[in-house]
């Protein structure tokens, strides 16, 4: 008889997008007419076209596959050098990354949980509170945890709460951890984390032997000069720390997929016996066994994000978005609501009105202004009272979104 992962059955009953879109197809199916007034705002999906030059590069990279002289097959698993090279001259100059420590994937989602693989049992894991589910989920799953409790939090996790007190960037753990996911621009809150408080993160690391996941995907939206961009800007974190980036959201990307992972070689790990392991040579190995590389079309098309055409026609997009983001934080707060995030990040994190839940919440947006929202609960027990919008949309959407939020909590 095959036996499964029983790990899977700890579980909550559904991934939260998934549940989000159950939720509106039913409103939908019961409601046609009113269906069609709805605008989505829940998953952070973008919704303007590539970038030209992203297009092209794409369409050039079909055209060489249609040529025997040009053609491409199996690709270098880690990436080609082109792209890794131009990540490395455009992302990290100046920071001592090298572009063989660059690793081309085909999204961060897949790659904070997959790193997984190269870490044994028995790690303290820490994660923010509220969080990305994935970063739970895939702990779950890799039978790194125990069971949820009525709140939904997991035996074995150290949650690092975060809350209007400290602006939602989570303090240090009170205790010595192993693994700690930090998510800077957050998602789903919006939060950023100062020079200063990534130098403590960074110095907390050094001192209690601790691997830090740094999610930097969305990095692009940041405004403020001052907010680092990279964990690799602190001074001693290519020994400590891993950090994930994706094409997604700056250059349009979410149903192209391509990302990357950097890892120093640096950063170590330890095996049972003691000895000091480096990182990057055990991800390359998962890599190069259990994935065959993005495609040469899809990494084409990334480079081209870097060249003069397409850091303008990005930039342009990240605007675009960003103005998005100003007027629904701007809506949220006229309405009285209290509101964080959307000025380095293209979430608004909002406080639901006295008296209402973040499903309630999500219930009434979609009832009765048929604007679909991520509900704060679903990234954990400390998101519960608030709700996530996104500011991926189109102009008009959102200020549409932006007179019907008012109406409604007016």
């Amino acid at each position: 008889m095959a036996t499964i992962n029983a790990n899977f059955l700890k579980l909550k009953a559904g991934y939260l997008f998934p549940e989000i879109a159950r939720r509106v197809k039913a409103y939908a199916d019961a409601n046609p007419e009113l269906a069609k007034r709805v605008i989505r705002c829940g998953i952070g999906d973008v919704t303007e076209a590539l970038p030209p030059a992203v297009v092209k590069a794409m369409h050039e990279g079909v055209d060489e596959m249609a040529s025997r002289d040009t053609f491409k097959g199996y690709g270098p698993e880690q990436g080609y050098e082109f792209l890794r090279q131009a990540i490395v001259d455009n992302q990290f100059a100046d920071l001592g990354i090298s572009a063989d420590e660059v690793f081309i994937s085909d999204g961060s989602k897949c790659d904070t949980g997959n790193i997984l693989d190269i870490f044994g049992k028995g790690n303290t894991i820490a994660i923010t509170d509220p969080v990305y589910p994935v970063y739970v989920d895939t702990n779950v799953m890799a039978g790194n945890t125990g069971d949820a409790d009525e709140k939904g939090a997991y035996e074995g996790l150290v949650y690092l709460p975060c809350n209007a007190a400290n602006g939602f960037v989570a303090d240090l753990p009170k205790q010595k951890v192993d693994l700690v996911y930090l998510c800077f621009p957050n998602n789903p809150t919006g939060a950023v984390a100062t020079r200063a408080q990534l130098e403590a993160w960074v110095k907390y690391a050094k001192e209690n032997d601790t691997i830090i996941f740094f999610d930097a995907a969305y990095e692009a939206f940041i405004q403020d000069p001052e907010i680092p961009r990279s964990i690799f800007e602190i001074e001693g974190a290519r020994d400590v720390a891993i950090e994930f980036r994706s094409f997604s959201k700056n250059g349009g990307f979410t149903g192209v997929r391509c990302a990357y992972v950097v890892i120093p070689k640096t950063v170590t790990g330890k095996t049972d016996s003691g000895e000091r392991i480096p990182l990057h040579q055990l991800w390359s190995r998962r890599h190069s066994t259990k994935f065959n590389g993005a495609s040469y079309p899809v990494q084409k098309a990334a480079a081209a994000v870097f060249s003069e055409e397409g850091k303008k026609e990005v930039a342009a997009l990240i605007e675009h978005y960003m103005g998005n983001a100003k007027l629904l934080r701007e809506a949220a707060a006229a309405a009285g609501l209290p509101v964080f995030g959307g000025e380095n990040a293209p979430y608004v994190w909002v406080g639901c009105p006295a008296g209402l839940s973040s499903w309630d919440m999500f219930d009434k947006m979609l009832s009765e202004a048929q604007v679909v929202i991520t509900p704060g609960s679903g990234f954990g027990s400390a998101g519960e009272g608030w709700f996530r919008i996104s500011a991926f949309n189109s102009r008009a959407n959102v200020e549409e979104v932006c007179r019907r939020l008012k109406a409604l909590v007016a």
